[in-house]
């Protein structure tokens, strides 16, 4: 052993003592406070104790006992809660680097956290502690909790290395090994969770967790009867949430073993993950239902599956399909089956929908796509199913009972097998049909004659030949219309049509447009003779009849029948009351035709024949000598209808009255007022030619020539060649040469701006263009017409003009001249056309008011055509719902749906469906939509609104399933109608927040 130096060692002695001496001195300074606060803190009185630390450590003199004042001033602040405990921590920390509590300060208040349970912030007190200078007891405390720090920041594998220090530790080693087991279980490590599970399992505080964890872990490992097992052990002594899960756990043990009745109650008990289940949980359900044929709860709960894109999604769609048609809802089936089959996780499941898809499709019709594609569909995709042939057959009906003859002829025509060859000819027929309802007569008459030429069905060849007639009468082929006419009558087949009953009534108006009267006459006649049922076409025919004869000269026979028109009250009975007059005179019976007349003057006194007659009773009067009698006729004619076109004509009669009674004066009265009032009218030339003889008899030629000047249509030095021109343009225009005399006439209007001859030359000249398709080219020469008085082609000119502003869809330019039509008209069909297309055009340039006003006109007109008819009801409907009278529009649609066919019959299916489900009746609802998609799935548009407002109906009936699917394929299929695809949107992004709501599976 080495010995220090003699005066090392005295040295050191002597520092020894005097530090010792000083030591004793600290030691007796204000010993007493310092114990005394130390002691409160000890009894954790901390506000006490700090404020005796912060005393002494400002008279202390030592770095010692500053650092300690300092050390237990900062705990106090942390056990106070002051907010600046943590500044005096550090502050001790930086001010007293060499204090041997500093690591003691890092640790108190790293356990003064864990305590409080403020894990984050005790870790980052323990993260400042120096492990290496910890003792052992202290050492397994501070592992313990900064361990469990870990573990509640989900950092496990940092929480695992500290438990795993304390595993064999008295105090820690229980909880330790409990959380070392929970973090395996988290981490799907069951063996090391048993392990750790356990080796805890005899103390009663995790004894009831571990039934649970071990229920779960023996769930996900596949031991089923296990899992239920210990689930219903730990059951009873559970939390809520707990109780949740093992109701999830043994619910789903239940289903795995097929024992589905005993699943049912558990799975019922789950609550979800924060109030929501999943798809699976939905599913499983679902099926557990399913399989004890409850079905309508095994759709409740198969109808929240939303967006399912998976094996599971497929298995459920298909077992909702099969649920509703086990409930007898169809169409929700339909599009159940549609979704499973659109899916290719399991194929045979998905061959199996897509034929239940296709079977539905043909039995209740589909608005997504055409009923043949889908049955072709299946079998080309399908070939060995065992099911095609009745798919086959199904598909050859589907052409018929689709209608969607468009798209079925489109398939067909690429699918001319000899078996098809019957469907062939009958969708052939019935697209003829579609076109001609339209107004296509060209079109439907080239489906007409397919459909003949086949000849596979002896009743569609009988049809198809008698609307081939229809289609070339409309095209005003009468001729060919005709002879169609006859080969249908002569057909054997004929007669079991509902097209035969009529067949001479078709056959008697293409002789009457062919002007063939007598033939037209018998044939109405047979018409009479055969068909008394049908009241409208007996009247009609009785009348036809009546014209017939007149035109022909027989006037007692078309007296009989203008007489039976009369009797039968119809709405021509006026116009047969005036031809009965006429009859009377060309049967020398004036006195009669006179009484008649005048009899119809107080019979229909709102009659549109009111002029007529009044003209042809002053003509009468004059036949009869009764010259004052015939100019109170004229008289009452001009006064009470101006914009007649008799008017001019009574004018000048009564001046021809009063020239040939000598009473000149009065004479050429009556001549000036038709020739100024009327001027450029054959009536204004006659009253000058006639004025002239009377001012030349009269010797006054100088005052005719004065008052010739002031006509601006007379020129009388040119009037030789005005004539000669004209004639000339005449002469072929009688010879049919067209072109020469288009030439003739406009060389005339030319030349002679102000001629004899000028309205009748523009009117013709406005003719020929018209008749050789340059319509545009006649406007400016019917535009001549109408611009000048009355006159006999005043409303020939505003009819062609009307068609033509109609025909281009100018509606601006239409309007004044249909206006015109309906004040001035002389036929009742023309106003009746005026009215019809003035409530179209109102209601194009969205003039509502206006145009309900001529839809009621119409409506109220009793010789509007049916068809005319209906556009007025859509037009009052339409209106009413662009101006919210919706009340309005519901009365207007229910007529329309009485009457209606073609597209309007769907738009009118739609608004059914649409009144009833804001009256609530949403299965009413889809009862219309479903007549939608079968009846009239050729129109597409209507189709597309009826899905998305069937997807609001089946919301109502919270059915969420077929309201989203519904939905997306509006979206996917329709993005033509970008109206409705919007609509669909808006409607499915509401539909999915409220769902989303309680279903964790739903992406909004």
């Amino acid at each position: 052993m080495h010995k220090l130096p003699g005066l090392f060692l005295f040295l050191f002695i002597v520092q020894i003592t005097s530090l010792y001496s000083q030591q004793s001195a600290i030691n007796t300074y204000s010993s007493k406070d310092f114990d005394k606060a130390l002691s409160l803190y000890e009894d954790k009185q901390y506000a006490s104790a700090q404020i005796i630390f912060k005393q002494v450590q400002e008279t202390a003199t030592t770095e010692g006992l500053q650092s300690d004042c300092a050390y237990y001033i900062a705990n106090c602040a942390i056990r106070t809660d002051q907010d600046n405990a943590e500044e005096l921590i550090n502050r001790f920390v930086e001010e007293h680097p060499a204090s041997r509590k500093q690591n003691q300060a890092f640790i108190d208040v790293a356990y003064y956290y864990f305590d409080h349970g403020d894990y984050k912030e005790a870790m980052k007190w323990f993260e400042k502690v120096d492990e290496s200078v910890l003792k052992d007891g202290e050492r397994n405390k501070y592992n313990f909790q900064k361990g469990y720090a870990y573990f509640d920041s989900k950092k496990l594998k940092e929480a695992k290395k500290y438990f795993s220090r304390v595993v064999n530790s008295d105090e820690y080693a229980t909880q330790s090994k409990y959380y070392m087991g929970f973090m395996a279980y988290e981490s799907d490590d069951y063996v090391e969770a048993n392990k750790q599970f356990d080796q805890v399992s005899g103390n009663e505080k995790y004894a009831e967790k571990l039934s649970y964890y071990k229920s779960d872990m023996s769930f996900k490992s596949g031991d089923f009867q296990k899992a239920i097992d210990l689930g219903i052990k730990a059951m009873p002594n559970s939390t809520p949430a707990e109780q949740s899960e093992l109701n999830k756990i043994i619910g789903e043990s239940y289903f795995n073993l097929k024992q589905y009745d005993k699943a049912i109650s558990y799975l019922v008990g789950y609550k979800g993950k924060k109030g929501k289940w999943g798809n699976n949980d939905f599913y499983q359900l679902g099926y557990a239902y399913y399989v004890q044929k409850d079905y309508e709860n095994a759709i409740s709960q198969f109808n929240k599956i939303i967006d399912g894109n998976d094996f599971i999604a497929q298995n459920a769609y298909y077992h909702l399909g099969e649920s509703y048609l086990e409930s007898g809802k169809k169409q929700q089936a339909l599009n159940a089956f549609k979704n499973a089959s659109e899916m290719n996780f399991n194929l045979k499941l998905q061959e199996d929908a897509s034929f239940n898809y296709a079977k539905l499709s043909y039995e209740i019709g589909n608005s997504y796509q055409s009923v043949p594609e889908i049955l072709l569909g299946f079998i080309n995709k399908y070939p060995t199913n065992p099911n095609n042939d009745v798919i086959e057959k199904l598909l050859i009906d589907s052409y018929i009972s689709s209608k969607n003859y468009k798209e079925a002829l489109v398939l067909l025509e690429k699918n001319k097998t000899p078996e098809n060859r019957i469907a062939y000819q009958k969708v052939v027929f019935y697209r003829g049909l579609e076109l001609y309802t339209e107004g296509n007569y060209f079109e439907s008459l080239s489906m007409f004659e397919k459909a003949a030429k086949e000849q596979k069905d002896a009743v569609i060849t009988a049809r198809a030949t008698f609307w081939k007639a229809e289609s070339d009468y409309n095209l005003e082929n009468y001729k060919d219309a005709l002879l169609s006419y006859q080969q249908f009558s002569d057909l054997a087949k004929a007669k079991e049509t509902v097209e035969f009953k009529n067949i001479n009534y078709n056959m008697a108006y293409a002789n009457f447009k062919l002007k063939e009267y007598d033939s037209a006459g018998n044939s109405f006649q047979s018409q009479i003779d055969n068909n008394k049922v049908d009241k409208f076409r007996l009247n009609d025919s009785y009348l036809r009849l009546a014209d017939c004869r007149f035109v022909t000269t027989k006037y007692q026979s078309a007296l009989d029948a203008y007489i039976k028109v009369i009797e039968s009250k119809s709405v021509d009975a006026d116009y047969a009351y005036f031809q009965k007059a006429l009859c009377y005179g060309f049967l020398s019976k004036n006195s009669k035709k006179i009484e008649e007349l005048n009899a119809f003057l107080t019979l229909y006194p709102k009659s549109d024949y009111q002029d007529d007659v009044l003209f042809e009773l002053g003509n009468t009067y004059v036949a009869e000598n009764k010259q004052d009698l015939a100019i109170k006729a004229y008289d009452k004619l001009v006064n009470g209808f101006k914009n007649s076109s008799y008017t001019s004509r009574a004018i000048l009669r009564q001046g021809l009255i009063y020239y040939n009674s000598d009473r000149d004066d009065l004479a050429i009265t009556k001549f000036k007022k038709v020739a100024s009032e009327y001027p450029k009218t054959p009536e204004a030339y006659e009253a000058v030619s006639t004025a002239r003889l009377i001012y030349v008899d009269n010797g006054k030629v100088d005052e005719y020539a004065t008052w010739v000047r002031t006509l601006d249509f007379v020129a009388v030095t040119d009037l030789d060649l005005d004539n000669d021109t004209f004639e000339a343009a005449e002469k072929q225009f009688e010879l049919n040469n067209t072109k020469q005399a288009i030439s003739g006439y406009s060389s005339y209007v030319a030349k002679f701006s102000n001629g004899v001859h000028i309205l009748k030359a523009n009117f013709q000249l406005a003719q020929l263009y018209y008749a050789e398709g340059s319509e545009s080219k006649s406007v400016p020469n019917y535009e001549y017409v109408i611009s000048q008085p009355r006159c006999e082609y005043t409303e020939q000119s505003l009819v062609r003009l009307a068609q033509i502003f109609l025909k281009d869809k100018n509606c601006d330019k239409g309007i004044p001249v249909l206006v015109r039509i309906e004040k001035e008209a002389d036929f009742p069909q023309n106003k009746t056309f005026a009215q019809a297309n003035l409530m179209k055009c109102y209601y194009e340039t969205k003039d509502y008011p206006n145009s309900v006003v001529y839809a009621d006109k119409v409506l109220a007109n009793p010789k509007a055509e049916e068809n005319v008819k209906s556009d007025a009801q859509i037009i009052v409907a339409r209106s009413a719902m662009q101006s919210g009278d919706e009340a309005k529009a519901k009365t207007a649609y229910a007529k329309l749906l009485t009457v209606s066919k073609g597209e309007l019959a769907a738009e009118a299916l739609y608004y059914d469906a649409y009144f009833k489900n804001k009256d609530g009746k949403f299965e009413l609802s889809n009862t219309a939509i479903q007549k939608l998609a079968k009846n009239y799935s050729s129109y597409r548009y209507f189709g597309a609104k009826g899905l998305v407002l069937m997807a609001k109906n089946y919301y109502g009936l919270k059915d969420s399933y077929q309201a989203t699917y519904v939905l997306d394929n509006v979206i996917e299929n329709f993005a033509d109608y970008s109206d409705v695809v919007e609509e669909a949107k808006t409607e499915l992004n509401r539909i999915k927040a409220e769902e989303a709501k309680t279903n964790s599976s739903i992406t909004k």
